[in-house]
C-alpha cells in the first residue's frame, strides 16, 4: 500500500500544522507500498520494516475518533492512503478485467519459522504440493501469482493466537483457510506468507440443549455438526455447499437453500471468539438470544472474510428438527413463470422452508451427472415443514398455485430417502455441472435482488445467457430473490474468459439497477471488490478501510480481499 497527500498552493501553510495533529492522533496508521512484480513467482525481496506495537483494543474507538476529527478540521487538505500510487485499475479495483492477482513476495523470515515451529510442534508444513493446494481454491476459477510460504494447523485458540502475534511483528501475511469451499478468491495468498488451515480445530466444546445453542470450533463441518447434533433432535439450518466449515461460513456470512426460513449466518450467530491483529482474543457477545450491549462486533466479525480477525470459537443459534415434511417438484415451460410461482408462494403467507429454482440446462447437467431422467424444463423445488396436517396444507396450497401459472407435473415425496434424494441432486449441481463439462471450469454469478423484481431479472439474464455460445446454469434460492449462474469456460481461451466475464456483469448491474447485491451469500474475496463502489458508495468503502486500518495497521489479515484496491482516505 503507498500513502501520497494531494494538495492545492493554498493548502501549504496549513501542511506544519495538520502533520503535526495527524501523527498525533494517527500515529499507527499507516500504509507500505508492495511493489508489483511480473515475474512474481521467483520474485523476493527482505523484509526491513521496522517493528511497531500494536493498539491496545481499549483505544480503538478514541483512536478512530480523534483521527477522524483531525482531518475534518482541516477541509482545504486531503490526505489519502491507497492501495494502489497511481489511483488507477487495480486487480479487484473498478473496471478491473484481472482474475490474476498478483502480489509481490517477500524472503520468509527464519526467525518466524523458527518460532512458528515450536508454538504448532509437527502441525506445520513447507510441502510445495500441500502449499499449492491451499493457494488455489478448488472450485473457483480465481489464482494468485503466488503460493503460501507456511501451512500451520493449529490446535488450540491459544496457539492462533501465538502465531497471529508472530507473523504481525514480522509484518508477514496471514490468510485463514476453512473448508476450501469458497470461490470468489477468499483463501489466495498473492502476497505469500501463512496459511492458517484451522481443520484440526473441529470440537463441540458446549452443547446447550434447552437453550437451543451450541459453542464449536470454527473448522467443524455444518455437516459434521448437524450428524453431531441429530440424536438431540436438533440442528443447524444453514446448509451451503457440502464441505463448508462453520468458521468459513461466518467469514463469508453465507447462507444456503434454507435461509428462506431460518436466514442467513448473521442470524444464527450469537457470539464469536476472535483473534486480531495483534493477537488479541476478543469475545464479541454473550450467550444471551438478545443483547443491546455496546457495538455489535459479532456481525462486524460476520462477513468480513479473514481481514479483521480469525474465528476461533463461535455460538450457533440452533433449531427443533421439524416434526414433518414434504418436498415437492414441479415443471414450467420458462424460468419467468417459476419465479413468478416462489414470488407468488411467499406473498401467500406460506412458511415454506426451500424454494430452489432450476433452469433446462441445470436439469441436463443433473441427469447426465446422476442417471436421472427428470423433465428438461425450468423446475422449482419446494419443501414444506410442520405438523403432518400442516405440511399437505401448504402443499395443496401451492398445488393450486402452480396450477394457475402454467406450471405442471406436480408430483412430492413425504418418505425420508426420497426427500434425501431430491435434495442430493440439488445439493450437488455444481458438480453435475462439472460432469456435464469436466474440461471447463465455472465462473459461479450470485446475485440477489428484492423479491418482486426476481422475475424481471431471471428473465432479462436468461435471454442473454441463451445467446452465449457459452454452457450456463441457472440456480437460485427463489424464496428470497437470490439467484446463482454457473458459467463454464475453457480459462486458456481468452474469448471465453472474456465472455463469461461479460455475463457476469451483465448480470450484476442488472442486479445492482434493481436495487439488488453483487454478492448474495458467497461473499466479496477478490472477484467481487470491483463492484462495491457502486453498490454501497464510496463513503462506506471509505469507513470500512479505517476500521480495517485501526483493526489491521500492519495489513496483515488477509490482506487485497474484500475492500477494493482504488478506495482512498
Amino acid at each position: 500500500m503507498s500513502f501520497f497527500v494531494s494538495f492545492d498552493v493554498n493548502s501549504m501553510s496549513n501542511f506544519s500544522s495538520w502533520y503535526s495533529r495527524f501523527r498525533f492522533s494517527a500515529k499507527y496508521l499507516y500504509c507500505y507500498h508492495r511493489t508489483l512484480h511480473k515475474n512474481a513467482p521467483s520474485t523476493i525481496f527482505n523484509n526491513h520494516g521496522t517493528r511497531k506495537n500494536a493498539w491496545p483494543t481499549s483505544l480503538l474507538p478514541l483512536a478512530l475518533a480523534v483521527s477522524a476529527g483531525s482531518l475534518a478540521l482541516q477541509p482545504h487538505f486531503n490526505p489519502s492512503f491507497c492501495d494502489t500510487d497511481d489511483r488507477g485499475v487495480g486487480v479487484g479495483g473498478k473496471g478491473s478485467t484481472q482474475y490474476v492477482v498478483k502480489g509481490s513476495q517477500k524472503e520468509f523470515p527464519r526467525e518466524l519459522l523458527q518460532d512458528l515451529k515450536i508454538v504448532c510442534q509437527d502441525n506445520i508444513s513447507l510441502d510445495y504440493d500441500e502449499r499449492y493446494i491451499h493457494g488455489k481454491p478448488q472450485n473457483s476459477f480465481h489464482k494468485a501469482v503466488n503460493i503460501p510460504d507456511v501451512i500451520v494447523y493449529p490446535r488450540y485458540e491459544e496457539e492462533v493466537s501465538k502465531i497471529v502475534k508472530l507473523c504481525n511483528s514480522h509484518k508477514v501475511p496471514i490468510v485463514p483457510y476453512g473448508g476450501a469451499t469458497s470461490i470468489e478468491g477468499h483463501t489466495l495468498s498473492p502476497h505469500g506468507g501463512v496459511c492458517i488451515d484451522m481443520s484440526l480445530m473441529k470440537r463441540v466444546k458446549e452443547l446447550h440443549v434447552n437453550d437451543m445453542d451450541v459453542v464449536v470450533e470454527p473448522g467443524i463441518g455444518w455437516m459434521e455438526l448437524n450428524e453431531y447434533l441429530e440424536p438431540y433432535g436438533l440442528f443447524f439450518p444453514l446448509d451451503p455447499g457440502p464441505g463448508a466449515s462453520i468458521g468459513g461460513m461466518c467469514a463469508t456470512r453465507c447462507s444456503g437453500s434454507l435461509a428462506v426460513r431460518y436466514g442467513t449466518m448473521r442470524d444464527n450467530v450469537i457470539s464469536l471468539k476472535v483473534v486480531l491483529a495483534n493477537g488479541d482474543i476478543v469475545k464479541t457477545a454473550s450467550r444471551a438470544r438478545k443483547s443491546a450491549a455496546g457495538y455489535d462486533l459479532t456481525r462486524l466479525m460476520i462477513g468480513s472474510e479473514g481481514t479483521l480477525g480469525v474465528i476461533t470459537e463461535v455460538t450457533l443459534r440452533l433449531q427443533k428438527i421439524p416434526q414433518y415434511s414434504v418436498v415437492a417438484m414441479c415443471n414450467f415451460p420458462s424460468v419467468k413463470d417459476a419465479a413468478d410461482v416462489a414470488i407468488a408462494t411467499m406473498m401467500s403467507g406460506i412458511q415454506v422452508s426451500r424454494v430452489e429454482l432450476l433452469d433446462e440446462v441445470q436439469v441436463k447437467a443433473i441427469n447426465i451427472a446422476n442417471g436421472k431422467n427428470l423433465p428438461e424444463c425450468p423446475t422449482l423445488m419446494f419443501e414444506f415443514i410442520g405438523t403432518e396436517a400442516y405440511a399437505r396444507e401448504q402443499t395443496q396450497i401451492v398445488r393450486k398455485l402452480v396450477s394457475e401459472h402454467n406450471g405442471s407435473d406436480f408430483v412430492f415425496a413425504e418418505e425420508p430417502e426420497a426427500k434425501k434424494e431430491l435434495w442430493k441432486v440439488r445439493k450437488e449441481a455444481l458438480w453435475a455441472c462439472f460432469a456435464m463439462e469436466p474440461n471447463l471450469v465455472a465462473m459461479t454469478t450470485d446475485v440477489c435482488v428484492p423479491l418482486s423484481h426476481l422475475g424481471d431479472l431471471i428473465s432479462r439474464s436468461k435471454k442473454e445467457l441463451d445467446a452465449s455460445p457459452l454452457v450456463c446454469t441457472v440456480i437460485a434460492h427463489a424464496g428470497d430473490g437470490n439467484f446463482h449462474t454457473v458459467i463454464l469456460f475453457d480459462p486458456n481461451q481468452e474469448e471465453q474468459r472474456r465472455e463469461a466475464e461479460r455475463l457476469n456483469q451483465f448480470m450484476v448491474h442488472a442486479a445492482l439497477s434493481l436495487e439488488g447485491t453483487c454478492t448474495g451469500e458467497h461473499g466479496v474475496g477478490t472477484g467481487k471488490m470491483k463492484y462495491l463502489e457502486e453498490e454501497l458508495g464510496v463513503e462506506a468503502l471509505r469507513t470500512m478501510k479505517k476500521i480495517k486500518a485501526v483493526l489491521d495497521p500492519n495489513d496483515i489479515m488477509n490482506p487485497g480481499k474484500l475492500i477494493p484496491p482504488h478506495v482512498c482516505f
